[in-house]
């Protein structure tokens, strides 16, 4: 069963909102392992209440970021899974050219659409 990485700050978390009820929703319809992805260090961690994320997560506090190919290998390695174990979403372009150069599957969640639906299609054709 593949594992759904899972994009942290203006995906499943909004600024100022917290946790993104819709998506959370959505991804709670899939029994499937969930990791949310994030450059936060602790201190942004704390302003953008990681402690109510209800998924593991991994970061590496923008050493390096997610536009560095070497985040989602390390990130691999710490988890023990294979590209072809994982599918992504992401709404930072250069992130998502990154995951996809080490071969992740990728979608773009263009954040300010917030287009559920849109989402719930990649999910449900690419487990």
């Amino acid at each position: 069963m593949k594992t759904i990485l899972v994009d942290a700050v203006n995906a499943l978390i909004i600024k100022e909102e917290g946790i993104f009820e819709e998506m959370y929703n959505l991804l709670e319809k899939y029994p499937n392992r969930k990791i949310v992805l994030t450059g936060a260090n602790e201190e942004e961690q704390k302003k953008f209440g990681f402690e109510d994320v209800p998924y593991e997560f991994f970061t590496l506090s923008h050493n390096p970021e997610k536009s560095d190919p070497e985040y989602y290998r390390k990130m691999l390695e710490k988890f023990s899974l294979n590209v072809e174990d994982v599918i992504y979403f992401e709404h930072n372009e250069d992130a998502v050219k990154s995951a996809e150069s080490v071969g992740i599957k990728t979608y773009h969640y263009v954040k300010d659409k917030r287009d559920i639906e849109a989402l719930e299609n990649f999910l449900s054709n690419n487990l």
